[in-house]
């Protein structure tokens, strides 16, 4: 397709999707409503394995010290941890008569056994223990977690996706005359699909921006809500920073996506018509 077309095709959609203003806003509200509930969703899934595991694991590793590691060792030791990316505390216990250790702290149940590969064999390191007691009964359950996770994830994509087509036949059949009329004036098939299909991809991206904006600053509310009362019983959740570097990518292009797809149905109905 050439640039021009290209063009043309970018600003008579835009053009079209203000002269349709009540439409356009009706089909981005559907679009923004069903991605808010899609991410209402995926976080609960996402918090709720958090929080099982969080319930049952510090993630926490203790660096033993031997009891005549030379001051150089130890400040090597110490600099490792400071500059170890998958640290998220550490503390030094100096209890006699037990030896000094580092207690370090990791973000996930994966940087544990970063952690031990990292200081394993380091000079004046006695020994290296992790403290992960998480019952196999519960790494079942997570595991179903995820699968159900997924299951309902796709079932969700496929709920999602005909709502949206739904509300393109609704936005996109009053406007009929507007397809006769270009068939009559020599538009081909294909330049006519183009043409809803860069409007349905205006509305998708904008309709997911909505939504991970609305998304964000109420699940924000509720985190730092919850978050001050379930820190100390060691439950943490997902950061609303996650929505903004993960989900909302993930969602511009499933409301791209899902919208463009669904214009192709419906204008397909139309053309046949």
């Amino acid at each position: 397709m050439k640039i021009s077309t290209l063009n043309l095709l970018s600003k008579d959609a835009s053009k079209n999707l203000r002269n349709n203003a009540t439409t356009s806003i009706s089909s981005m509200t559907s679009i923004m409503s069903t991605l808010f509930i899609l991410g209402i969703f995926v976080l609960f899934m996402l918090n709720l394995r958090m929080g099982i595991i969080g319930i049952y694991s510090k993630y926490e590793v203790r660096v033993t010290l031997r009891d005549d590691i030379k001051i150089t060792d130890q400040r090597n030791i110490y600099k490792k941890i400071q500059a170890s990316n998958v640290v998220n505390d550490s503390a030094f216990e100096n209890n006699t008569p037990l030896s000094a250790s580092y207690i370090i702290k990791v973000n996930g149940p994966n940087d544990i056994s970063k952690i031990i590969s990292q200081f394993k064999g380091v000079q004046g390191v006695n020994k290296i223990n992790s403290n992960q007691n998480i019952p196999n009964n519960i790494l079942g359950m997570i595991k179903m977690i995820q699968w159900v996770g997924v299951i309902l994830f796709l079932i969700l994509m496929v709920a999602t996706f005909f709502l949206i087509k739904n509300t393109i036949e609704l936005a996109i059949y009053p406007r009929i005359n507007e397809v006769n009329m270009m068939q009559y004036l020599g538009a081909t098939d294909w330049f006519i699909r183009w043409k809803f299909i860069f409007e349905g991809i205006i509305t998708g991206f904008l309709g997911a921006i909505s939504a991970v904006i609305v998304l964000y600053f109420l699940y924000s509310f509720a985190y730092h809500k919850a978050n001050s009362y379930y820190e100390a019983l060691c439950i943490s959740f997902i950061k609303p920073s996650f929505i903004f570097t993960t989900i909302s990518w993930s969602f511009i292009l499933i409301g791209i996506i899902l919208t463009a797809i669904g214009n192709i149905f419906v204008i397909k109905k139309l053309l046949i018509v």
